[in-house]
């Protein structure tokens, strides 16, 4: 028989609102849920001995019923440029990755949201493993728990650009970045939390609705039909002028920039057809364009392009105005950068 979400993930199975309904199911007052939440998400406890303003009684009925688990960190590997990888175990045994990224007075938490992915982008390790499970929402706000720790200090900011994609598990997603943004959470800025998507179409629209300002990130990567069905063959459903529709429709109902990420290809994406199908179909848009230097994945047979193709991508997008940057990759060394995420041991 399989096995419930809170019987893999106990308590961190619920998110805010599914806390405040538990707490009413189990006759308590309504600001326990509060509390509750104050000591799993701010003060990060690791057993409900540790909440010593709730009642012996509650702590005993939720530890029975939904117990408070918490992740083993199995490996930590780090780069020579202060970025760190993680490999985080859960209580089922299930593991991911994600990666710490400090910089001028800034950390960075890349979490993971599902275990594998069933996307099958060509350049990912990640997509290789297929789909073994979707987080649960605490699970997600464990990876940046762990990263805090180690480094000791608040994390500034939150992506969802580790294994998985984010709106196969929206649900779980939104209710982890709720616990981030939460002053009874971690605290983070709503417009400081970022979720990355292949373009899930409905999704993008749901986003949109949402009344927390979180910010929108879009994995692009050719604006060629044909090119980007076989880099990302787990989108070829959702066609580009599809997905320019509602990424536009999102920029004027949230008055957000979304971003496109493109990860320069040798070969695939870079040629002067994909440049001026980019331009085409940014132009006019909101936007911003994350240009990215093909990390690489062994046994993918792709290369990235070079700094200078790089630059004159960024060129010809910065002179029809569109706003572009050129993104320094963190962490290649550990394998620890954009599409390189695995979930097993380096020494294996």
């Amino acid at each position: 028989m399989e096995r419930t979400t809170s019987e893999i993930a106990g308590i961190k199975a619920f998110d805010e609102q599914g806390i405040i309904a538990l707490m009413k199911d189990l006759g308590q007052p309504a600001f326990r849920a509060k509390q509750l939440i104050q000591w799993i998400y701010a003060k990060g406890a690791h057993s409900y001995d540790e909440m010593t303003n709730l009642p012996a009684a509650l702590r005993d009925e939720l530890a029975a019923r939904y117990p408070l688990f918490v992740p083993e960190l199995e490996e930590r590997l780090v780069s020579k440029d202060g970025s760190r990888k993680y490999l985080v175990r859960f209580a089922d045994g299930t593991s991911v990755e994600t990666v710490g990224i400090p910089s001028n007075h800034r950390l960075t938490v890349c979490v993971s949201t599902q275990a594998g992915c069933n996307m099958g982008c060509a350049f990912c390790a990640t997509g290789k493993l297929g789909l073994i499970r979707s987080l649960a929402p605490g699970e997600i706000c464990d990876q940046v728990r762990i990263v805090a720790d180690d480094f000791g200090e608040r994390p500034t900011n939150v992506v969802t650009m580790g294994q998985g994609e984010p709106f196969m598990n929206y649900d779980s997603v939104l209710g982890a970045l709720r616990f981030l943004n939460s002053p009874d959470g971690f605290n983070i800025g709503a417009r400081h939390l970022t979720v990355s998507t292949c373009g899930i179409l409905p999704m993008i629209r749901r986003f949109a609705a949402e009344p927390e300002q979180f910010t929108l990130a879009i994995s692009l990567h050719s604006a060629v039909q044909k090119t980007r069905n076989r880099l990302m063959p787990g989108v070829r459903n959702y066609t580009l002028d599809r997905l320019h529709d509602s990424v536009a429709a999102y920029g004027e109902k949230t008055r957000r920039r979304p971003s496109f990420e493109y990860a320069l290809i040798a070969g695939q994406n870079d040629t002067d057809e994909e440049l001026e199908a980019l331009v085409e179909f940014c132009k006019n848009m909101l936007c911003h364009v994350n240009l990215i230097p093909l990390n690489t994945v062994s046994g993918t047979g792709l290369k990235p392009s070079t700094r200078e193709r790089a630059e004159e991508f960024a060129t010809a997008l910065g002179r029809t105005g569109i706003e572009v940057s050129i993104r320094n990759s963190r962490g290649s060394d550990i394998c620890g950068a954009c599409g390189q995420l695995k979930q097993a041991s380096a020494s294996k």
